[in-house]
């Protein structure tokens, strides 16, 4: 049996609290409490919106969002030393219709000097997700 004692600096435990953070206040849609977590500069890559600013972004997904789950399923720290972590989550995705749009994802943050994330870039398999909105919340 192989074991492995997992050693994380201080910066790296940041970055995860951050994350796990993110998280939680990202299924409440917790608008104001999710930008407090993000750089006044930060943009965010959505594979559906684009390029985004967090508040306009955020209030977006609010808006046609309703009651959701997150389940984390990993956090990975990079190996290069960058301020860079990723999430990997499950998304149980309720739309404000009632309509459910569940997937796998993976948000790419990017912190700067101070904590706060200066970047998110959002990976997931847009297929399902455009056979059950299709293009609807995407003006």
């Amino acid at each position: 049996m192989i074991t492995q004692d997992i050693v994380v600096n201080e910066l790296g435990q940041h970055m995860k609290d951050h994350i796990m953070n993110y998280l939680k206040v990202l299924e409440k849609c917790d608008v104001d409490g999710i930008c407090k977590l993000f750089d006044e500069n930060a943009d965010i890559y959505s594979p559906f919106l684009g390029w985004m600013k967090p508040k306009p972004f955020f209030e977006k997904l609010k808006e046609s969002s309703g009651p959701s789950i997150i389940t984390p399923l990993d956090i990975f720290l990079s190996s290069n030393a960058n301020l860079r972590a990723t999430a990997y989550f499950r998304y149980d995705w309720t739309l404000s219709d009632g309509s459910s749009a569940p997937f796998d994802c993976i948000d790419i943050f990017d912190f700067n000097k101070e904590g706060l994330i200066e970047k998110m870039t959002i990976v997931y398999d847009t297929h399902p997700i455009r056979e059950t909105v299709g293009d609807k919340y995407s003006h």
